[in-house]
């Protein structure tokens, strides 16, 4: 297994390759607009990683890593359009760049463009990833309505939270490593092991990225200090206040979580400091904690050298040490 650097270097050069020019322009422009925007490149990285855990060649996973980054920012340009979303890592998003229309229509190519990247796989091959895929994106459309629908109820659980985010982001991260290992031709337990491995490892990912909103470093988040805070969303972070909080603290909670004010510093300083003090924030780093170790313990059953095991976890205590 290579340093992750190397990986997401290879993919980088295979991805400029992929985006040149093609007509229509209007539709293809902003596809490879929005694919090198840039982003930590994590999902196809461990497609890449995968395949060579199983003694694959990362060469042979590129196309399925590029399907599975395609999809991936697929999503994000319709997110975009659900969210009327500005911005996406600092740039124009698609649909203000360019249109709605365009940012539906090039979405709706970029989910076209994944399924025909399987295509140069053998049919066995071509199956078990076309399988896997459909399975995913759907479940991805299913965590992105639960998390429409939560923003207009106030009665979200944390098995409900932990399933959405499982769905909209967890389940992405499985396949990506799944994926790395039927190109390599790993057994089907082995499959279903790294599976688990990346599904939970992606919910840990999500629930620090939760976290990180809230108290990570401005200079390096790589966003705004505080977003979910400033769009009322119902994280983790918020629902274990709610659960834990003092009853005064827990009706300023609510309300504070009913307004849409400009004084965003104010209101970002207040919920800060009641996710402290009810120990939501330090039940949050205890959860991120579970999730890994949950994936660290799958690979005990992994049919492959320790040494490699040692790689995966090493891998993921840096992904959950991260400040970006």
């Amino acid at each position: 297994m290579q340093q992750v650097s190397f990986y997401q270097e290879v993919f980088t050069s295979y991805l400029d390759g992929f985006t040149k020019k093609r007509q229509p322009e209007s539709l293809y422009n902003p596809i490879n607009y929005i694919l090198q925007l840039g982003g930590k490149r994590l999902r196809p990285v461990l497609t890449l990683m995968s395949a060579e855990i199983f003694n694959g060649s990362y060469k042979a996973a590129l196309n399925a890593a590029l399907s599975i980054e395609m999809f991936h920012n697929f999503s994000l340009v319709h997110d975009d359009i659900m969210d009327d979303a500005p911005l996406r890592r600092g740039r124009e998003t698609v649909h203000e760049k360019w249109d709605l229309n365009t940012g539906i229509l090039s979405g709706d190519a970029m989910l076209i463009l994944a399924y025909q990247l399987f295509e140069t796989y053998d049919p066995n091959t071509f199956q078990a990833l076309a399988k896997l895929f459909s399975k995913t994106a759907l479940e991805v459309c299913e965590g992105q309505q639960f998390d429409v629908d939560f923003e207009t109820r106030d009665d979200v659980s944390i098995p409900e939270y932990l399933k959405m985010i499982e769905y909209k982001t967890a389940v992405l991260v499985g396949a990506a490593m799944k994926m790395g290992a039927i190109v390599a031709g790993a057994s089907e337990a082995d499959q279903d092991i790294i599976y688990e491995f990346g599904r939970n490892l992606g919910i840990a990912f999500q629930l620090q990225d939760d976290y990180l909103d809230v108290f990570g470093n401005p200079e390096t988040f790589g966003k705004q200090v505080g977003g979910d805070i400033i769009e009322n969303k119902k994280t983790y972070l918020y629902l274990k206040a709610v659960e834990f909080a003092q009853p005064d603290k827990k009706t300023e909670l609510l309300h504070l979580f009913s307004l849409t004010t400009t004084d965003h510093s104010e209101k970002i300083k207040t919920a800060r400091q009641i996710f402290v003090s009810s120990g939501s924030a330090e039940a949050t780093q205890k959860e991120i904690e579970n999730y890994t170790n949950k994936a660290f313990l799958v690979l005990d059953n992994l049919q492959v050298p320790e040494h490699k095991k040692f790689e995966l976890i090493a891998f993921g205590k840096e992904l959950m040490s991260r400040e970006v």
